[in-house]
């Protein structure tokens, strides 16, 4: 059985690149604040992670926010 949501999580699901916010624990770095996205979103602490996060990064309220917290981590991408 899965566990259930808390009301934070739930709220920031819904908001702009929110959908998967929750599902990474653990993961200390996220880029979805710099693109307007609610925090625990677009995870970047792994190279592969940074590559999906500018791949999906349209999908954030600012994804030039979203390519410049991956550069920052990761100059070479």
């Amino acid at each position: 059985m899965a566990h259930p949501l808390t009301p934070r999580v739930r709220a920031a699901r819904q908001k702009p690149g929110g959908s998967n916010v929750g599902k990474y624990a653990g993961v200390k770095s996220f880029a979805g604040p710099s693109g307007g996205a609610p925090k625990g979103s677009f995870p970047i602490n792994t190279r592969d992670r940074a590559q999906s996060a500018l791949k999906l990064a349209h999908n954030a309220p600012r994804p030039a926010g979203i390519r410049q917290a991956v550069k920052r981590k990761y100059p070479g991408l």
